[in-house]
């Protein structure tokens, strides 16, 4: 009899985001027509640029086009793209080849797809508060799970420690949930840390286009050694709104080897058996995204992101609400007031002033008695949002 993979019951019962759909569709059950101010799921609300939207229609033409059509597509990419993709590093200082990087079909896919590459004997390392998949995708491996607990008193940036060495190495920055963003002093502990141990960090880069201080890292290879211990994870879904369109993309450095085994080659032969790329189309789209036009389209909007923030962040300053994020990252991380515990803020939030968030709790055991918000919502929305947690937060 074939057995299943009995590392499935081991995981939680409820994921975090549908245990939050299961609530949010029970009030709107019960109150029907209510608007509700989503500040929950990090989803984007702006359309796909205009260069981008060009670049898609051009690509639905070729295809239609026997002199232009393309059937499959090179698994690890487009060469032109991952060229394209090198030089966006190489523009801001980061010595990235094109055989250095690998096109995927977002971040989250890769982030499990990973895993191919270790021995499920290994173990890993989380830092919590931490992304949900991160535990999950080890659970299923079996994989040993050390967790790393971070809080207010290190700003959600703890430091490595001798006495939790493990194989592989999350490390998420800017931070999802909490917002916090390594600077390079922290981040080259942590490649110091991996190099003397032989761990292999995965860096999930996914909110790097956020960062605004040029004093802070925005990849992982801006730090000296990181090549010998890193993969770098990154994505399109919150950069260019990719969330619906699917692209993402990889860096395993041709200096990253264990035993005398080269991971890039490696991940080369994973995904020559495994994929048969992503599409034509999504990836003419992509290209897009680092022209001249599509990168300044892409940053206004995520100014529009980025004032999302400043009027939440105002408004829990105006009541002196502890929270770090937003300032270089999507996402703002809050002390719940009073005391209160994470899923009992929510519940408030959801049935007091029909703003939804995320209860800290579902990022890990020392994500109690916090809060995140997306600041990916509607302008007005946020605005209404924010209005009304100030004026619940003062007791009004």
């Amino acid at each position: 009899m074939i057995l299943p993979n009995m590392n499935y019951t081991n995981l939680k019962d409820s994921y975090l985001f549908f245990r939050i759909a299961q609530k949010v569709k029970a009030y709107q059950e019960q109150h029907p027509g209510v608007h509700l101010y989503r500040m929950g799921i990090g989803d984007v609300s702006l359309p796909l640029c205009d260069a981008v939207i060009k670049a898609l229609h051009e690509a639905v033409d070729d295809q239609s086009d026997a002199a232009r059509f393309h059937g499959y597509m090179p698994e690890c990419g487009a060469p032109s793209l991952r060229e394209t993709i090198a030089a966006y590093y190489q523009g801001r200082g980061v010595n990235v080849t094109s055989e250095e990087v690998f096109v995927s079909s977002g971040a989250s896919d890769e982030l499990g797809d990973i895993l191919d590459l270790f021995d499920r004997s290994g173990s890993s390392l989380v830092i919590e508060p931490a992304y949900p998949a991160y535990v999950d995708a080890n659970v299923m491996a079996g994989r040993k799970i050390i967790h790393l607990a971070s809080g207010r008193e290190n700003g959600f940036l703890p430091e490595p420690d001798d006495a939790s060495v493990a194989d592989l190495l999350y490390i998420c920055s800017p931070n999802n949930p909490t917002g916090a963003v390594f600077d390079r002093e922290k981040l080259q502990r942590w490649v110091d840390f991996a190099n003397r141990h032989g761990s292999i960090i995965l860096f999930d880069a996914a909110y790097e286009a956020f960062i605004s201080d040029p004093a802070l890292p925005r990849s992982i290879f801006e730090i000296p050694g990181a090549k010998t211990c890193a993969i770098e994870i990154c994505s399109l879904s919150k950069t260019a709104g990719f969330t619906g369109t699917r692209l993402g993309y990889t860096v395993i450095p041709r200096d990253l080897k264990r035993n005398g085994v080269s991971l890039n080659d490696m991940w080369v032969r994973n995904r020559t058996t495994k994929t048969n790329g992503v599409s034509y189309i999504i990836q003419k789209g992509a290209a897009a995204v680092f022209t001249a036009e599509g990168q300044k389209q892409i940053h206004d909007n995520l100014n529009i992101y980025k004032k999302n923030a400043a009027v939440l962040m105002e408004a829990l300053d105006r009541v002196n609400i502890w929270y770090c994020g937003g300032k270089n990252s999507p996402y703002i991380w809050m002390r719940c007031p009073e005391g209160t515990d994470s899923w009992s803020f929510f519940d408030r939030l959801l049935n007091e002033i029909q703003v939804i968030g995320t209860p800290g709790e579902g990022f890990g055991a020392c994500g109690e008695g916090y809060f995140r918000f997306s600041t990916f919502g509607n302008p007005e929305d946020t605005k209404e949002a924010a209005r009304r947690l100030e004026k619940l937060l003062r007791g009004e």
